[in-house]
């Protein structure tokens, strides 16, 4: 072998060399490369998992408190109508009052509602014609059982209400038809019965 030749094999055996080492030092860096691609690939994935998982949690806690408050409403909008339904029958059963005990409660309404004892008893047109006199001397005996003056007369006035009475003296009225007594009891009382109801 000459010296060319020499000087050829020996640069063919220093790239044979240096292409072996930069083969393996390329393949390294590729290796490592590969694997902090995978690595932030892993990262990457189990963070929007965990970002997945929490969505999905609040997500799960919202319905919760939504479903919650709507059973909430719910069941507060039944004990309303549970409420309403008992006060519609009390005052179904008021307006069902016939013969001498719907004359007792209106003689009770009168005597109550009577400050001085010489007031005018109002009664609807149907009332006024079918017990009006018997009305006006209940209260009058109520109240002279009390103590109390017992000069109620009955007004030739007729009421436009259904039920009831008014009792009047001047420009005073106390308003002691079925209606009004029914809204008055329903604001006072509305809470008792719900207690009364669900307790």
């Amino acid at each position: 072998m000459n010296g060319i030749d020499r000087i050829t094999a020996r640069i063919e055996t220093d790239a044979v060399a240096d292409a072996a080492r930069i083969t393996g030092q390329t393949k390294t860096q590729c290796d490592a490369i590969r694997a902090d691609g995978e690595k932030q690939a892993r990262e990457g994935y189990w963070e929007k998992v965990r970002q997945g998982v929490a969505a999905a949690e609040d997500r799960v806690q919202r319905l919760a408190k939504t479903a919650d408050m709507e059973a909430r409403k719910s069941v507060l909008s039944f004990k309303q109508s549970l409420v309403a339904e008992a006060f519609d029958k009390a005052e179904a059963r008021l307006n069902a009052l016939e013969g001498d005990e719907y004359v007792s409660f209106l003689a009770a309404l009168a005597a109550r509602a009577a400050d001085t004892g010489t007031e005018q008893v109002v009664l609807s047109a149907a009332d006024r014609a079918a017990c009006g006199r018997k009305v006006v001397d209940a209260a009058n005996a109520a109240l002279k059982a009390a103590g109390k003056t017992a000069g109620l007369t009955l007004s030739q006035e007729e009421g436009t209400f259904s039920r009831g009475l008014i009792v009047r003296q001047g420009s005073v009225s106390v308003n002691c038809t079925v209606e009004a007594l029914m809204a008055q009891v329903r604001e006072d009382m509305a809470s008792e019965v719900a207690a009364a109801l669900f307790a």
